[in-house]
């Protein structure tokens, strides 16, 4: 294992004075791009001052991380007038004057980042908890395989072989149950012998959170083909979940192996003050951190071109999954057979055949990195990244769950819905802030767009708020949450989000033109008295750091968050777009007759100023 100069790979953060920081370097080192920022004391509050990129450097010819990581240094160092990397390539630390800064920290997903494969007894069990760690510690999960996946032994082995992942993740049982069935998965992996991703100069990482008291049998099972390390169960009774020791784990072997045996981390990991975190761990941290902070439900999307993750907080309960099949260039014709033709198309207020429609995917398949250059372009990729935010959040919905195999209490009324496995712990009507990330949704040229991807997509429920990461400094966040929250919060909530206002969505079914709502909002420059009808979208300005009152009356059995019928009375807070009352209902539904459809979007986005 490669060691650091005191001859161990730092596990804990350096930083021993927080309130001490000046001057903090942050970096986030992705599959192509490693871009730094530079947060500073001013004031007294911290902020966000200068931000810098430069390619990622961990590929041939060159292959060293760390090269990257001084380019972007070095530009953010120009644009701040602060001399940030010495004559000899390495980061100025403490800070003096106009040199330096006072802690380094980093995230990382270049090279792949961290590849786990999973493995549990009952696939919708111990297998599940299992996945939720693993993707919660920022995991790309490339396989899971359980006793009751209905592959035969001799299948799971060859595809234990097959994959080259970071680590293995393996749990089964509670703790004091059956020993057998986990003994049994672990000989599948002995005699597969898994191979790490890096090569074979160290033995492939195992951790094993499942029955404790079969930990034994499974280490006497597995003998020396893999590193083996045991951590409290995931489900220690079926009643609970623990996945956070699971999670820490994964955070240390992730440095200790995939990080120290990628080209020039060693040296990254020796230069950070704080340990290193995979990209989308990060990001799950500083999101959980800001829905505990504030008491809140909050739900946040970064869209990329070959993959989308969805992140939730919903009554502190954290979950994230990968769409790894959905994004916006790589895999945006697994976007198109997923959500087919018509539903991308019934976006598009314009004439536009089938055959029209395959072209431009396959364009941008080969030219991933073009943008649109023409308004139909533009409108033809937001319909695409509507059905791919659609479908990633409807396989999260699936995903975050209560627990399977737990007995839930029921009322009279549970015993008429026919109510088959664990539910959705995401509720649209209780979700307090959506925020957005990822290309196509960060760099849309006007703030309009992005908010109505987000609702087109999401479909929030009652009153929420809507916000964009200004760009895509989450990551860096993340990793300073673990070293001065405080800081992290105050840039976050500074300089981090571009807050879009607020989606005012009643929750009904109707034809158009019938009264749905009644809404009076009084408040900063904003005074309005009306009645919203069903198939209406209303847009009302209320700007950045404006807040009105606003009273909403349902009609009939229409709900705005307190139940069918029931009034409600909120505070709503401002944004560049402002205030969106969306009257279409839920479950959104679009015309089928591909005229009026095309006539029913284009009114939207007239009344929304998506485009003009």
């Amino acid at each position: 294992m490669t060691s650091t100069e005191n001859g161990h790979l730092p596990t804990a953060s350096r930083v021993t004075d927080p309130a001490s920081l000046q001057v903090i370097l942050a970096t986030d080192c992705g599959s192509t791009t490693t871009k730094a920022i530079l947060i500073e004391k001013i004031d007294g509050v911290y902020r966000q001052t200068f931000r810098g990129e430069a390619p990622t450097t961990v590929e041939e010819p060159t292959a060293d991380v760390t090269l990257g990581v001084i380019n972007a240094a070095t530009e953010v160092g120009e644009l701040a007038g602060r001399r940030l990397v010495d004559e000899h390539g390495q980061i100025i630390r403490p800070a003096r004057g106009n040199e330096g800064c006072d802690i380094y920290i980093s995230t990382s997903s270049a090279g792949g980042g961290l590849q786990m494969l999973v493995a549990g007894v009952v696939r919708e069990m111990t297998s599940a908890s299992a996945e939720r760690a693993a993707l919660g510690a920022g995991a790309i999960v490339m396989e899971t395989l359980s006793s009751n996946d209905k592959r035969r032994p001799f299948e799971q082995i060859q595809r234990i072989r097959e994959l080259r992942p970071d680590m293995i993740l393996l749990a089964g049982g509670t703790d004091g149950g059956t020993k057998s069935h986990v003994v049994q998965l672990a000989e599948l992996i002995a005699p597969a012998k898994p191979q790490p991703r890096f090569g074979g100069q160290y033995k492939m990482p195992l951790i094993y959170a499942g029955n404790q008291d079969a930990a034994p049998l499974v280490k006497d099972v597995l003998g020396d083909s893999v590193e083996l390390s045991v951590v409290p169960n995931v489900r220690p009774v079926l009643e609970r979940e623990e996945l956070g020791p699971a999670r820490d784990r994964v955070h240390e072997l992730f440095l200790e192996h995939v990080m120290a045996h990628a080209p020039g981390y060693d040296k990254l990991i020796n230069w950070a003050d704080a340990p290193i975190m995979p990209t989308p761990g990060a990001v799950g941290d500083i999101l959980q951190m800001i829905a505990d902070t504030h008491g809140i439900n909050a739900v946040g999307v970064d869209i990329g071109g070959a993959t989308t993750d969805v992140f939730s907080v919903f009554s502190g309960t954290f979950n994230r999954t990968v769409s790894a099949n959905l994004g916006m260039s790589y895999s945006i014709s697994n976007v198109l057979a997923e959500a087919t033709l018509p539903r991308i198309l019934r976006w598009i207020p314009f004439d536009c055949d089938e055959r029209e429609l395959r072209n431009r995917v396959k364009n941008k398949m080969i030219r991933p990195t073009t943008i649109p250059q023409t308004k139909e372009a533009l409108m033809f990729e937001q319909a695409v990244a509507r059905e791919a935010l659609r479908l990633s959040y409807l396989q999260h919905q699936q995903f975050a769950t209560t627990l399977s195999g737990v007995q839930q209490q029921r009322s009279i009324g549970d015993a008429f819905v026919q109510q088959r496995g664990p539910r959705s712990i995401v509720d649209n009507m209780r979700l307090d802030l959506l925020v957005a990330s990822g290309g196509v949704l960060s760099h849309a040229p006007r703030m309009e767009q992005t908010a109505m991807m987000l609702i087109d997509a999401f479909e929030p429920e009652g009153i929420t708020r809507l916000a964009k990461d200004s760009i895509f400094m989450m990551p860096h966040l993340g990793v300073l949450s673990s070293v001065h929250l405080k800081a992290a919060l105050e840039v976050f909530e500074r300089d981090c989000l571009v807050f879009l206002g607020t989606c005012i969505a009643p929750k009904v079914k109707g034809k158009p033109g019938k009264p749905v709502c009644k809404y009076s909002f009084q408040g900063d420059g904003l005074s309005r008295t009306g009645e919203l009808q069903f198939g209406e979208l209303i847009r009302l300005p209320l700007a950045v750091g404006q807040t009105a009152e606003v009273s909403l009356s349902p009609i009939a059995d229409t709900d705005v968050g307190n139940g069918p019928g029931k009034s409600r009375t909120a505070t709503v807070h401002g944004g560049t777009v402002g205030v969106i009352l969306d009257g279409r209902g839920r479950p959104l539904e679009l015309p089928i007759d591909r005229a009026l459809c095309r006539a029913t979007v284009e009114k939207w986005n007239l009344s929304v100023g998506m485009y003009s």
